[in-house]
């Protein structure tokens, strides 16, 4: 064989082996109840590109994320989203979650949110349907850790709910 052919074929050869990658829709959201705040605190980490993708069709398609000068009705968006998104119930009852802020770190937003006034849980629910609505191959993993009890759940569009009963 030429070197030229050698060459064209090492160059080649990893281009076309990389066309038929998949990307990967997944979230992160960790839960974790804090007995002695009587809290529980939810982080959910989504990737800033994914994340964008969805605010830009459902709310506004000029939004960037990540920007320096980043308007405050971004928050209100990602608010109203994971509000819409994220359900729980802790005892059986619905309850809702403060949105406390996010936070960008390489690729990822990391979502805050915190339930307060939570004296204990006997039951914990939870449906994560962030990113569904645009990703049919979208997994969000729940890991969660209360009362001393580590789970973890992979979530898709087809079973978005998560039950723990703590008796």
């Amino acid at each position: 064989m030429k070197p030229l052919q050698v060459f064209f074929i090492l160059i080649l050869l990893p281009l076309f082996a990389f066309t038929g990658m998949h990307k990967y829709y997944i979230s992160v959201t960790q839960i974790d109840y804090i007995k002695e705040n009587q809290s529980v605190q939810i982080t959910s980490r989504i990737f800033i590109d994914d994340f964008e993708r969805l605010l830009r069709e459902r709310y506004d398609e000029s939004i960037t994320l990540a920007e320096k000068d980043e308007p405050a009705i971004v928050d209100l968006y990602i608010e109203q989203y994971l509000s819409e998104k994220i359900k729980i119930k802790i005892n059986n009852e619905d309850v809702n979650f403060v949105f406390i802020g996010k936070e960008y770190d390489a690729d990822i937003v990391r979502c805050y949110m915190e339930i307060e006034d939570v004296t204990y849980i006997k039951t914990f629910e939870i449906s994560n349907q962030v990113l569904f609505d645009i990703f049919e191959e979208q997994q969000n993993i729940v890991k969660t850790k209360i009362n001393s009890k580590q789970k973890s759940f992979i979530l898709i569009p087809q079973n978005a709910n998560a039950v723990l009963n703590f008796n």
